[in-house]
This record gives structure tokens, C-alpha cells and sequence, in this order.
């Protein structure tokens, strides 16, 4: 695989500096069911790597010495962690909320049965991968049959309640471009998923995220390969708005993986960016440091979170670009 990193880290991206930290993202691992096209943590079926249950103990300690009211849980797919559900269980009992980034087909595979059961008595939100509503665009993106799964998923998820109005359980989908673009208006978009997904397979959802692609891992190696990479940052840059800066992730959020170090956000940290630009921090070493106002860790991949409409773990930064 091709690296970006030399070349992303000389930037004139403006430097950054942290407000109140509220949402500790942690990645659980590597493995995954899949390997899409774009994954930026080039995940698949393959890997080993996962967090252990003492680096989990050590972001429950955390997130209480911090007040941290939120757990963004990733991978891979964070649920083939084998203590995914201890991890739940006890962040729901010192009243943390949970964000499981869910890829929709892990609800179908073999052990995996009751997992949309599970989330749902434990009040987690599904924030899913769904690239588009149409099957040939899912498949050519994720894979053969990956479309069909995903909808067969959606619509467990819809039978306990998930994407309902006034329900309280929430389902977000997120999008990413098939290639080197920006996405489109996520308010539009996010109005045509809803209008596709209903007529064609009666599915509801609350919101949709439409994210940018990163120039990093899967996706950065197959610029380079291409002969995109120039042409795709010129892109980002030349859509980057100073506006956005003030909602970006990092700012509020710290990731960890799973090995417990610390970085600014899980694109920093498939790069191996520590965290404020020092060398690398475990987070045992972390437990009572105040955050606010240190700086973040930057390069040329963070303007695929201030481009068009911004981008983030959450979506569009603005409801429409400019």
C-alpha cells in the first residue's frame, strides 16, 4: 500500500487548539467483515489486532476522572471485539452514551444474531455505513451482496424501534463519495436517501452524515496509484472554508486505539499523529490531564474536514455548502 503521510505533513493548514472534551472515540480493533475501497483504518476480515479488556478498564477510568458523557465506539467492526458487550454494559452503568459505528451487515453474520437486540436494550445510537441507495453503487464501493445485507440489517434495526419517530432510538447513516469528489449537499442528499429508502424497502432513519474521503490508507494509495492525489487535494484546499474550523471533531473529541495511545482524531491516528504533536501518549499516562485549549495535531489531510460543507464524525459541519 502506498503512503501519504510524507507528503500530507508539510501544511499551511491554520493550527488548532482543543475546547471542552466531551466524546472519547476508541477504536476496538481492525477486524471487520468487510474491506471496503475506502476505508481509512484499511480494515478486513484479516486482521488481528484488538483492544484489550485492561485498555477498556482504562477508558472507563477516564471517561469518569474526565466527566466524558460519550463513547463513540469503532473499528473495523468494533462488535467482533470479544468484550464489545462488557464495554457497553459498563458505560451505560456510570450513564456514558453510546455510538456504535455499525457497517450493517455484521447484524447478519453467524454469532451475531441477537446484535440489533442487544443495542437496542442498551440504548445504543447506530451511526451505519450505507454509501448510497442504490445496490450497484453499495457493491462496487464495499463488495458483492454488501447492499442486500445492508438493507436486511436497516430493517431489524427498523423493527425495534430504530429510525422511528419519537422512539429514542437513534439510526444515522453516513455517506462517502465513490472516488475523488466532495460530497454533495447533505440536506438534499439526505432528503433523497429518505424518499429512495421508504418507497423502495419501507426504511426509515433519523439523520444522514455525508462524509469526504480522506487521502490516507486504502483511499491515499489508490490516489497515488492513479495519479489523483494532486488533483484531489488541490480540490480540498481549494474548497476549504476558515468557517468550518470551529466545529471540527477534533476539537471536542479525543481517539484512542487499541492499544490505548492517544491521538486528536481517528484520521491522526491511522497516521500514527500523536496527540498535540508530541510523541506518542498512552492513555494511562493521560487520566487527569486538562485538554482544553492544547494543541491538536495537523496536516494536509484536515482539510478534508473543513472542505465544501466541512466534514465530520457527525456530518456536514453546515447545512449546505457554499
Amino acid at each position: 500500500m502506498l503512503n501519504t503521510l510524507p507528503l500530507l505533513l508539510k501544511t499551511d493548514f491554520p493550527p488548532l487548539r482543543r475546547s471542552r472534551l466531551t466524546t472519547l472515540q476508541a477504536n476496538l480493533g481492525y477486524r471487520c467483515n468487510q474491506a471496503c475501497l475506502h476505508c481509512h483504518v484499511a480494515a478486513s476480515p484479516k486482521r488481528t489486532e484488538e483492544m484489550s479488556w485492561a485498555t477498556m478498564e482504562l477508558l472507563l477510568e477516564f471517561a469518569t476522572r474526565q466527566g466524558i458523557g460519550q463513547f463513540d465506539l469503532t473499528g473495523g467492526a468494533p462488535e467482533l471485539n470479544p468484550n464489545f458487550r462488557h464495554l457497553v454494559g459498563a458505560a451505560r452503568a456510570l450513564g456514558i452514551a453510546l455510538i456504535d459505528r455499525c457497517n450493517l451487515t455484521i447484524l447478519n453474520e453467524p454469532g451475531q444474531e441477537d446484535l440489533a437486540d442487544f443495542l437496542a436494550e442498551n440504548g445504543v445510537e447506530v451511526v451505519a455505513s450505507m454509501p448510497c441507495y442504490l445496490e450497484e453503487n453499495v457493491n462496487r464501493q464495499r463488495g458483492d451482496g454488501v447492499f442486500e445485507s445492508s438493507i436486511s440489517g436497516l430493517k431489524k434495526l427498523n423493527a425495534l424501534g430504530y429510525g422511528q419517530p419519537d422512539s429514542g432510538r437513534l439510526l444515522n447513516l453516513v455517506y462517502n463519495p465513490g472516488g475523488p469528489s466532495l460530497p454533495p449537499d447533505q440536506v438534499k442528499l439526505e432528503a433523497a436517501y429518505k424518499s429512495e429508502l421508504s418507497t423502495r424497502y419501507g426504511i426509515f432513519f433519523n439523520q444522514l452524515y455525508a462524509l469526504a474521503n480522506m487521502p490516507i490508507q486504502r483511499f491515499g494509495s489508490q490516489l497515488l496509484s492513479s495519479g489523483q492525489y494532486t488533483s484531489y487535494m488541490q480540490l480540498l484546499k481549494g474548497a476549504h472554508r476558515p468557517e468550518n474550523l470551529a466545529g471540527v471533531m477534533c476539537r471536542s473529541l479525543i481517539s484512542v486505539g487499541w492499544q490505548g495511545e492517544v491521538f486528536d482524531c481517528d484520521f491522526n491516528q491511522m497516521l500514527g499523529l500523536p496527540i498535540g504533536g508530541n510523541q506518542s501518549r498512552h492513555l494511562s499516562e493521560l487520566l487527569a490531564v486538562d485538554f482544553e485549549n492544547q494543541p491538536i495535531s495537523i496536516a494536509d489531510h484536515c482539510y478534508g474536514c473543513t472542505a465544501g460543507q466541512g466534514s465530520s464524525c457527525g456530518g456536514a459541519l453546515e447545512t449546505s455548502p457554499a
